[in-house]
């Protein structure tokens, strides 16, 4: 019953968490209307939540392997209950960035699930386990909707210390129900740094969470004020029209990590980046707000698939460090929250208008979409350099010319010749003399006719030992039909 109930309690619990993170954002307009905020404070208020979001993903990533995702959610939640109230008393701006600061904790929660939960699923259903529970992030949603709302009703401070109330109910909820029989995993924290920190697919997974993470959460942190601002949308219009940025993006994300399960998921990346791109082109152009409308819910959907995607990705390249690398990938993908709405405050500030910003989301989204493409080729290059090097028969490649390119190790098992001491040599270098100047013309009579030979050889190994063989020996062409190399497997016989 316990460990069936992780999946749904851990989503509300990133839910809740999440929904602190935001809370500042969607309730800036009110809380100015009391506190004098200078105007270019607001961008820094708004993404001060996310850099202790950000930081703090690594070690409840760990922890969360450590001591549990119950007790890492129960002691998040209690420490959330003093920079709440803290908020809800504020008188400056000052205080604002403080309170602001410690909501990071929120945040954070994110890479307690995605560390937890799969350790109660098989593999192949991590991706759209992981996309279920990202679903958590329409916490930013709900806030974005609701609390502009509250706000209206009951004021601000108020709407902030309902939460107070929420958190609390959440504390028990989680000491009855968390899981206090999860499967814990106590490994050093600087040995798994370690063990990830030169990997760079590490650093390449972390550039695409940085993409398409940070796009979610700078755009939650971004868009009410824009939205105001830029296109004279009232305070709770604009919320609203957030929130459905928020909730396509969160929606999808299941969609991001079936998808994972099912097919290759760094050629679903390519399409996504691809979008995330022509996305970012279409804000770029100071659109009218239709388009404006289409190139946020563009960004909104493949940002949200990608997010699936990602940690796809992640148990799959660290299954050993999957608790540190969580955190460190969601680390990124939190701080590509942070920076992207102080760039284009600045952006603006310099030059009147966004479009530079939005133009470079797009060129960084283009070379990460170069950038899968290229992890796609390497991938296949080495499945089938494994696939060479584990053959239990001999492998000989040579060029047009007959001169030999490659061997696999059978090879050097089987004649004792190293890789360096045959590159560039004819294959004669194994000829026994035991088969005359006729058997090796009908060979290659037949190779030139069929582009394929097999039989029985007696070859000579590097000692002069002589041996039979089976060998099979295979033109290969190129698209034009020329002949590129000859690929010869053979085996060794009694």
């Amino acid at each position: 019953m316990i460990r069936k109930i992780q999946l749904p309690l851990q989503t509300v619990n990133m839910l809740v968490g999440f929904i602190c993170w935001v809370i500042i954002s969607p309730l800036i307009p009110f809380i100015s209307e009391d506190v004098n905020i200078p105007a270019e404070q607001v961008a820094i208020i708004t993404a001060v939540p996310v850099i202790l979001g950000s930081i703090l993903r690594i070690p409840l990533g760990y922890y969360a392997n450590v001591i549990g995702a119950r007790k890492v959610f129960i002691i998040s939640f209690i420490l959330l209950l003093f920079p709440i109230y803290y908020i809800s008393n504020t008188s400056s701006h000052t205080d604002l960035l403080i309170g602001g600061f410690f909501l990071g904790i929120g945040g954070a929660m994110f890479s307690v699930g995605v560390t937890s939960l799969p350790k109660y699923y098989p593999k192949e259903k991590h991706g759209l386990i992981n996309g279920i529970y990202g679903v958590g992030n329409i916490g930013t949603a709900i806030a974005s909707f609701s609390a502009p709302v509250l706000a209206v009703q009951i004021g601000w401070q108020n709407t902030i210390r309902v939460l107070l109330v929420v958190l609390v109910v959440f504390i028990v909820i989680n000491i009855f129900f968390g899981d206090r029989r999860e499967k814990l995993v106590k490994q050093p924290l600087l040995g798994q740094i370690r063990g990830i920190i030169n990997n760079e697919k590490l650093w390449v997974v972390s550039l695409w969470y940085f993409i398409t993470f940070g796009s979610f959460v700078a755009f939650t942190v971004f868009l009410p004020n824009f939205l105001i601002t830029n296109y004279g949308v009232d305070n709770v219009d604009a919320g609203i029209r957030t929130a459905g940025f928020i909730a396509l993006a969160t929606f999808i994300r299941p969609l991001g990590g079936f998808i994972g399960d099912r097919f290759n998921p760094l050629i679903a990346l390519i399409y996504t980046f691809l979008g995330i791109t022509i996305g970012g082109i279409i804000l770029a152009f100071s659109p009218t707000f239709l388009l404006f409308s289409i190139g946020c819910l563009l960004v909104a959907a493949t940002s949200g698939i990608g997010n699936g995607l990602v940690f796809k990705l992640v148990p799959q390249y660290f299954s050993k460090q999957a608790g540190i690398a969580n955190g460190f990938v969601s680390m990124m993908g939190g701080l590509g929250g942070f920076f992207p709405p102080l760039i284009l405050a600045s952006i603006h500030g310099i030059t009147g208008q966004y479009s530079i910003g939005f133009m470079l989301l797009s060129q960084v989204a283009l070379a990460s979409l170069i950038l899968a493409g290229w992890m796609f080729y390497q991938n296949k290059v080495s499945i089938a350099s494994k696939v060479f090097n584990s053959m239990g028969q001999g492998v000989l490649v040579t060029d047009e010319r007959g001169k030999i390119t490659d061997i696999n190790p059978r090879f050097t098992e089987i004649t004792g010749y190293t890789e360096e001491e045959v590159r560039g040599a004819s294959p004669n270098i194994l000829q026994s003399g035991e088969q005359d100047r006729t058997f090796y013309t009908n060979m290659w009579d037949m190779l030139r006719q069929e582009g394929i030979w097999q039989g029985e050889i007696i070859n000579k190994k590097k000692n002069g030992e002589l041996y039979r063989q089976w060998l099979n020996i295979k033109e290969v062409r190129s698209k034009e039909g020329d002949i590129e190399r000859y690929v010869g497997t053979f085996s060794e016989m009694d």
